[in-house]
């Protein structure tokens, strides 16, 4: 019977129902206690993870039976994928499975930081009445500029491109006349990365963490956008520079900040004492994509993808 390895938290229907009939070991904890994670992993077939365990070096080397990967995601930054394949072992993202999860927290974290009308509940109830203070501004006919234009940029762009936003983005692997650039509602702007930097009111990326990618926004692509934009960042951690974001939104210089994901995660107090007393930030943990319903598709994917795979081989 084909052993299955889970180490982060999954729907637990998809395990019952589509893992049935396998050796399935659910422990969402394991990733926190790597040494049982290898245990476990020593006649596992195949191994289901989110983005914090590591599969690579010794975590590949405890598991020697391993045939396959599924990830209740889709970045795989946290894979060694060519260790992998020279292995022989499958890898499966759950691609589309949380892409409108994604696009609903950035449009609504956009909204939010725009109109800025949000945190006075407080105030209002101690009898304080600051409508002057509280004026923020409205999304339609602003600039949505999207760096990357993949699946989750574009299920963005479906959805703002409804609340009469204009649409630009960069994705340098995208040919020109690739239909994704006109989409049903309306066409998207392509634009060099340095345009695109320079005139979005929101800026929101959706690259993964690579060579190139890392640091892209940093201090002067921030000093080049526009005084008052928004930055959100639900794609990578290493992709933006923290500190740079800190500064930009204490000088006022950004108007506002939606940081889901970090360089190192989960982000420990001492890290996070960057972003202490920093205005009109908000500080989410690695959660755009995951919502009730997309925790049910990834895992239902995912369940499919390695029953399939254990099956065929």
């Amino acid at each position: 019977m084909p052993k299955v390895v889970i180490s982060e938290f999954m729907d637990e229907t998809a395990i019952r129902e589509i893992l049935s009939g396998l050796d399935a070991l659910y422990d969402p904890g394991l990733v926190d206690r790597p040494e049982a994670l290898r245990d476990a992993l020593a006649g596992a077939d195949a191994l289901i993870v989110r983005n914090r365990t590591q599969v690579r070096g010794d975590l590949l080397a405890a598991a020697p039976a391993l045939r396959v990967v599924g990830r209740l995601g889709v970045g795989l930054d946290n894979i060694d994928v060519a260790a992998c394949k020279a292995r022989g072992v499958a890898v499966y993202p759950a691609l589309g499975a949380n892409d409108g999860a994604v696009a609903e927290y950035v449009i609504g974290t956009a909204m939010l930081l725009l109109r800025g009308a949000y945190g006075a509940t407080r105030e209002v109830a101690a009898g304080s009445w600051p409508r002057n203070a509280l004026m923020g501004r409205e999304i339609a006919g602003k600039r949505l500029g999207l760096v990357g234009f993949g699946s989750i940029a574009r299920e963005t762009a479906r959805r703002a491109a409804a609340l009469d936003l204009r649409v630009a983005a960069h994705d340098p692997f995208l040919r020109s006349d690739d239909p994704a650039w006109r989409p049903a509602r309306g066409a998207v702007e392509s634009m060099s990365f340095e345009a695109l930097v320079a005139s979005s009111d929101v800026l929101s990326l959706h690259v993964p963490l690579t060579e190139e990618t890392r640091g892209l926004i940093d201090a002067a692509a921030i000093g080049r956008m526009p005084a008052g934009a928004i930055l959100i960042n639900a794609a990578r951690g290493g992709v933006v520079d923290e500190e740079a974001v800190s500064a930009a939104l204490r000088s006022g210089h950004l108007a506002g900040a939606a940081l889901d994901v970090f360089v190192d995660e989960p982000l420990a107090a001492a890290a996070g004492a960057r972003f202490r007393d920093v205005p009109n930030l908000i500080l989410t943990p690695h959660i755009a994509g995951v919502t009730q319903e997309s925790n049910v598709r990834v895992s239902r994917v995912i369940a499919e993808a390695v029953r399939r795979h254990l099956s065929e081989g």
